[in-house]
Parts: structure tokens; sequence; C-alpha cells
């Protein structure tokens, strides 16, 4: 043992006495915690992560390959090559009428979880208070008290169709109030906001001077009416940090390739973090995020069309075997109420991992509102989606029974 080492093991000190209390106090992940018990069993079906079960298109991973063959391995600037910047400026502007000048309003960032806590950390004084309608995806709260700003959950329902309302908003409001999160098509609900949903929120976020980061990583994955950005709401493009990326619409999600939008100003301010702490997304998921925009929309458009089919399916499966469950318009998660079993979101799912080999995330997980219901994502294959609703509907069955 090196003298370093006695010296920690002498001392009564505890090392995590060290870590910063932010740090110490915020609770691991809901979802990696619970499908850390899933463990290599081959025999449970996973309904937990969001990950598309598809493989990332050929010629989008050849253009990869190809660009490390002629040795494009270095650094890119760091808002991201111009090339990419450029197809992103113009992918935007037509499928979601947002115009961004590429050369000053657009970083490329390593997935948009990186660009969200970059608006974040750009944005928080300490004691700023950061909106968040929920439930969510996990992330944001941990994100803002890393940040020193203190998260306020809004709770949604689904007799409104997990929709935020002015209404709701407007109760949360206080002077310390700062940043909106908005994340629609939502994980985990699938809920969507059309346009003149968001008129009205977009009125309160005005009358409170409020900036916005809108998440729109499930943009693509729109299912009936089209994706509405906030930023094309009036007045509200200067106000909005936009954050997407290609994880989810283009299969993507290992190649950690994302991209935040907004006023150049706050893009300023976003990069020089940026710069300090990753330098530049990885230049060769670049290349294939490119290959993805400028070839890759048929790709896009088919694998949407396969997600609509299992989203119809996991909607109807839910239905028939009792669990009340509204349509999601959006994203990959089904989110069906499993009230009426009288277990708790963290008892149904414990006990239909080990009793039936289904996983799938307990709705309390995802903050107010959460609880009494189960998140389920239909990022799989047909066949065993099928499989899956007829193990829960007979563990449904069991359950009533016992009751």
């Amino acid at each position: 043992m090196n003298l370093k080492s006695e010296a920690f093991t002498d001392s009564n000190k505890a090392m995590s006495s060290y870590l910063s209390p932010l740090v110490r106090e915020i609770p691991s992940s809901g979802i990696r915690k619970f499908f850390d018990l899933v463990g290599s069993n081959k025999d449970i079906i996973t309904l937990g992560v969001g990950e598309p079960d598809f493989t990332t298109p050929w010629h989008m991973r050849e253009a990869c390959v190809y660009s490390l063959e002629r040795g494009f391995t270095s650094y890119t600037s760091n808002a991201g090559t111009p090339e990419l910047r450029e197809a992103i400026s113009e992918y935007l502007n037509e499928q979601f009428e947002v115009r961004y000048d590429p050369k000053n309003e657009i970083i490329v960032t390593v997935g948009g979880s990186e660009a969200i806590d970059l608006a974040l950390r750009a944005l928080i004084v300490p004691g700023d208070e950061i909106l968040v309608p929920e439930p969510c995806y996990i992330s944001y709260s941990p994100i803002t008290a890393i940040g020193g700003g203190v998260p306020v959950g809004i709770e949604t329902f689904a007799k409104d169709e997990f929709k935020l309302t002015a209404e709701a908003l407007e109760a949360k409001i206080t002077p310390k109030s700062k940043v909106l999160i908005l994340c629609y098509p939502s994980n985990p609900t699938g809920a969507t906001m059309t346009y003149e949903d968001w008129l009205p929120i977009a009125e309160v976020v005005e009358k409170h001077d409020l900036i916005v980061i809108s998440d729109e990583i499930y943009a693509e994955l729109n299912y009936g009416e089209k994706h509405v950005s906030f930023a094309s709401m009036p007045g509200m493009m200067d106000r909005t940090i936009l954050v997407s990326g290609f994880s989810k619409a283009f299969a993507m999600t290992g190649w950690r390739i994302g991209y935040t939008c907004g006023h150049p100003d706050l893009i300023a301010a976003m990069l020089k973090i940026h710069q300090y702490t990753v330098m530049c997304a990885p230049s060769m998921g670049q290349v294939a995020a490119l290959e993805g925009l400028r070839n890759g929309l048929g790709e896009k458009d088919r694998m949407v069309e396969a997600y609509n089919q299992r989203r119809r399916l996991m909607v109807e499966g839910f239905r028939e075997i009792g669990l009340e469950c509204h349509e999601p318009r959006g994203a990959f998660y089904v989110f069906p109420s499993i009230k009426s079993t009288g277990l708790s979101s963290d008892e149904f799912a414990q006990r239909l991992l080990t009793e039936a080999k289904v996983a799938a995330v307990p709705g309390n997980v995802f903050g107010l509102g959460g609880e009494g219901y189960l998140r389920c994502s239909y990022a799989t294959s047909v066949g065993q989606l099928t499989e899956a609703l007829d193990r829960i509907g007979h563990f449904v069955e069991k359950v009533r029974r016992e009751g």
C-alpha cells in the first residue's frame, strides 16, 4: 500500500465527503437502476430503454467508414463542420419552418443531452427556478440541480393528454422563474402539442419574460399532425433554444450527434462551455449525420411508419387487457395506467419483471403525475411486442384474482 492510500485508510473521513453536495444528493437514474436488475437474462422482453431497434442505415455507416479510410479523424470546428451545420439549417427550415444561420446560431453537440446541459449552464444563476412539465425525461431536474438551479415540476394529466396548459404553467411561476424546459413529443407519455396548444403557452412565456429550452429530439416521430416547433411560434424564436439530434429518428444513439440552435448571443455563450469541455462532437459521427440529412430521409420515414404500426398495436393491446391508455401521438412510448390493479408503479414493474419476464419503467421515476403509470417503449419488433402484451395480460389477470 502506498503512502497516499495509507493516509486515506487511516483517516476517518469518508471519501464521499470530498464530493460536491449537489452531486452527492442527486439520485441515480431510476431507469438505469431498474434495468440493472435485468442483467443478461435472455428470457426477459425489454420495453424499457428509449433506443431504436433499427441499425443506422448502411449508407450512413459506409460514409463514416470511408471517411476513416481517408484519415478524417481530426478535430472539427468547435461548432461542428460547416457542411453539417448548413445541412441542419436547411433541414429545419424545410421540415419545421424555422431558419437558423449555420455560422453563428447552430452548434453540433455530443448528443442532445450535452446541448441541454450547455443551455442550462449558460443560463442558470444559482437560485434560478427552472420550470419542467412532468412526467418528463429524467435528466432535466438533475442537470438543473448540478448547475445550481431549482427544478420546479408542473404536473400534467392524462385527461389533458399530458399536454402542458397555460393555467398550470402560470400557477408555478414566481419572481425567480427563468427557464421553461419543453419536451414534445414527450418522453415518457408520447404527448404532442399543436399550434393551437402552443399559442397560450407562448403568451405566458412572453408575459413573464422566460427563456425556453425546447427538446425536440422526437420531432420526426409524430403520427398524424406535423410537428410544430415551439421556436416557430410568433415572437418565440429569439426566446427559444432548440435542442435536437440524430439519435432517435436516424437510429444513431451510440454515435452521440446532437445539435442546438438559438439566438447568436445564447449560442456564443454555450459554445464557450462546449469548447472547454468536449472540444467538438466526433468527426466521423458528423460525417454519418450529414449523409443522413442528404440521402437518408427515406429510411427515416420508413422507420417512423414501422413505429406507427407498433404504436397502434400497443395502445389497442393495453386497452384489451383492461388498462387505460391514452393515445400517444409522438415518440415511441406508451404510458398505460396501472392504477386499476391496486399496485404502485414500482410494485407493478418489479413483479412484472420477476413474474412475467417483461421489463418496463415505473412511471414514478419521471416525476409528478407518473405514479400509477408504466412506460413501455415500442422500439422493438412486433413479435416481441405481441409476446410482451400476452405476458402482461396474464400478469394483470393474476393480480386481479389476488385482489
